[in-house]
């Protein structure tokens, strides 16, 4: 018995590593191996040497020159400023109609809940290229059902509007399902406790369900923080549709012109290296939010 008991003590903190195995491998595939080999040409550039004759072309330590070019570009920074217009729209409207759903959808009084769930759900589960296209044919004047001939959902400001409704319409329903999970969490007898005393539902919704799920909440701003910051399907995929958006229209697009279209993938390497320690900052700097707003709601809960 205890040779059994020491055998399996042996083999049982080995099945966390196996588990954890495929994550591992995965990462180490495709997100650190890409950004090592993007690190190392962010530091390379093509030199060309001899006459026309006899031309060749060589692989070179070029230093930050690609950092400096790069950080210097004034279409980069642009890209970024319409990247950041798009996500002041998308981000607070997303979560705000996700919780408005929620909520709803966690009244006594609501019907065909499990429809509605679905229904507000579906639109996260189509890829948003095929969700793109939809909208744009229904922006298009020529197929639009929703006053395109009279809108001009492609114009220099209101593409801003609607790309951003192609990114909230896709959103809102993960982040509903996460937020009406956390309400569903909730102990009933709070609410019970809520209408005796003569609360509303408004009353006990604002005042009790919205403070008590606020780390759902919080949460859920920040995965939409960073879906905006990845912005590409949704401008990309229009942009046959709109000569309002260029190629380089966010920056996510500028690094796949410069790398797939200008050929010139050591100055796109180094972009796309600023541009993720762009992400990682606002990342850490959201994390460090979202863990200051949970934290008292947890003690609160306490």
């Amino acid at each position: 018995m205890a040779t059994t008991v020491s055998n399996s003590g042996l083999r049982r903190p080995r099945l966390p590593y196996l588990l954890v195995l495929p994550a591992v491998l995965l990462f180490l595939l495709f997100v650190l191996a890409p950004g090592a080999y993007a690190l190392i040409l962010s530091f390379q550039t093509r030199k060309v040497t001899g006459g026309l004759l006899g031309s060749t072309s060589t692989v070179v330590f070029a230093g930050t020159s690609n950092y400096r070019s790069a950080l210097g570009d004034a279409a980069l920074w642009g890209s970024t400023l319409r990247m950041v217009a798009v996500g002041v729209i998308v981000v607070p409207v997303t979560v705000g109609l996700a919780l408005l759903f929620a909520l709803l959808l966690d009244t006594p009084r609501a019907r065909l809940t499990r429809f509605s769930r679905l229904a507000i759900f579906l639109p996260y589960a189509i890829p948003g290229v095929i969700a793109t296209l939809l909208w744009g044919f229904m922006y298009l004047p020529a197929t639009s059902p929703i006053g395109g001939r009279y809108i001009d959902f492609f114009g220099s400001t209101q593409v801003f509007f609607a790309v951003a409704n192609i990114a909230v319409w896709g959103a809102v329903g993960f982040n509903m399902v996460v937020i009406y999970t956390a309400l569903r969490a909730l102990p009933p007898e709070i609410y019970e406790a809520a209408r005796i005393d003569g609360g509303s539902e408004t009353q006990i919704a604002l005042k009790i369900k919205v403070p008590l799920v606020l780390p759902a909440v919080v949460m859920c701003t920040l995965f939409t923080v960073l879906g905006a910051l990845q912005l590409f399907n949704e401008p990309n995929t229009l942009k046959p549709l709109s000569n309002a958006i260029s190629s380089d229209w966010v920056p996510l697009m500028k690094i796949y012109t410069d790398a797939f279209v200008n050929a010139d993938i050591y100055r796109a390497a180094a972009t796309s290296i600023v541009f993720a320690l762009g992400v990682l900052v606002v990342s850490f700097a959201a994390g460090r939010i979202v863990q200051a707003r949970v934290s008292p709601a947890e003690k609160g809960k306490r």
